[in-house]
């Protein structure tokens, strides 16, 4: 049975649907045969489900020259229109076995950031211009104006149009069951965090046909944005989730949170910062609470983290002031839902599982081995590892409450 919305409300198998997930965004990448570890991969489902954690957010598209910079190391697509059938395989495989599990994918087609290739990659092929990595020069707002661009070039749009039909239509090798077909996809994301910027106009039409095209092409399961919301500063990305949320392809909205590289929130003076941050994040939820509300949609806090203890990267180190935070997040989306507001689940970021972290506190170029925190981001930051036993016992607490409240017949 697919997911539906019903009202501001997930339905499965007529009852409500609620949940604590996960993003596992090198999921697909982890279950390829020749670049993957696929008896890795059953031992992190095995891992998620014992814990309920079976809402699982993962990459569908990645970009790139193998071992592009920052980047995932072996591409779904490395070359424009040409695919490492391995990848995709890959995918077929992870969804195959999620549906075992009795689990649900919420798959993202591509990014606005460079760590899995995405709309600068498209930009990059079709123009020939080189992407100006930030990691190499610290200048963002330059990397972010030139993938804002992506919405004004119609050959990078034709690109991507042409990837999300790959995906959507695929049947799966394992399977023979189309994607569009399989109730183990709750649903289809446009990108990750995309922002409009200077060309505001422009993105809205990018939405507005992108999420009509996946309507079309796969009417049984759910589409949205996959972006953070209006984002703390709106005036720079010009994102406004009303106008965003407008048009009647999206079933739902998401949002994404984050405490610390908003600078709301100070890892080495968590006393002192925390009570703020919390409250500063509980308004950004409410305040799209109430956009959601406008459209009688279900609301998902799909990303949200934060440090290991006073920000130590290593595997070993504390995690107190995370299990704080992921308790205050958990208890606010269980009133919520007590309340029905249409808050509805949240998916933490990020998924390290069995990894381990080769270069703590420094960004890796490449994974050396696939943990949560993507190649262009310091190893280790938010990463939630299977031996974050106290963080994994609460997730499991949580879930449980969620379950109880989900066998209830609407």
């Amino acid at each position: 049975m697919f997911i539906k919305v019903q009202g501001n409300q997930f339905i499965k198998n007529k009852q409500p649907y609620h949940f604590i997930g996960t993003n596992f965004w090198y999921g697909a990448h982890l279950a390829a045969k020749q670049s993957g570890d696929r008896i890795r991969l059953l031992k992190e489902l095995d891992t998620l489900k014992e814990h309920g954690i079976t809402n699982l957010r993962i990459m569908a598209g990645s970009e790139g020259a193998n071992h592009s910079p920052y980047n995932i190391p072996v591409s779904m697509q490395p070359e424009l229109g040409i695919y490492n059938e391995t990848i995709l395989e890959g995918l077929d495989f992870l969804i195959t076995e999620m549906h075992k599990r009795d689990m649900h994918a919420v798959l993202c087609l591509s990014n606005f950031w460079y760590w899995s290739g995405g709309m600068s990659q498209y930009l990059s092929w079709v123009t020939g211009e080189a992407i100006p990595y930030p990691n190499n020069t610290n200048d963002w707002e330059k990397y972010m104006r030139f993938t804002a661009e992506f919405y004004t070039n119609e050959a990078a749009i034709s690109a991507y149009t042409s990837h999300v039909e790959t995906i959507v239509t695929r049947i799966n090798s394992i399977t023979n069951i189309p994607y569009f077909d399989d109730p183990t996809i709750m649903s289809w994301e446009l990108a990750n965090e995309p922002y409009a910027i200077q060309n505001q106009i422009e993105y809205l039409k990018w939405i507005e046909v992108s999420s009509a095209h996946i309507k079309q092409w796969a009417p049984n399961q759910l589409v949205t944005i996959g972006g953070e919301g209006n984002t703390p500063f709106p005036w720079f990305t010009n994102n406004n989730c009303l106008s965003d949320y407008s048009f009647e392809s999206f079933d739902y909205i998401t949002i994404h949170v984050w405490i610390q590289n908003w600078e709301w929130y100070n890892p080495n003076n968590h006393d002192k910062t925390y009570k703020a941050a919390l409250k500063k994040a509980k308004s950004y939820i409410n305040e799209h609470l109430a956009i959601a509300s406008t459209y009688n949609k279900p609301l998902v806090l799909e990303e949200f983290g934060i440090s290991r203890d006073d920000l130590d990267y290593t595997k070993q180190s504390s995690v107190n002031h995370r299990n704080t935070y992921f308790k205050d997040v958990f208890d606010v989306l269980l009133e919520n839902i007590n309340s029905n507001t249409g808050f509805v689940g949240c998916n933490f970021w990020s998924w390290g599982g069995f990894g381990n972290v080769h270069t703590p506190g420094e960004v890796s170029n490449n994974n050396m081995e696939f943990i949560g925190d993507p190649a262009h981001e310091p190893q280790g930051w938010y990463s939630v590892f299977e031996s974050d036993q106290s963080t994994l016992q609460l997730i499991k607490t949580y879930n449980s409450k969620l379950k109880a409240l989900n066998n209830r017949d609407i």
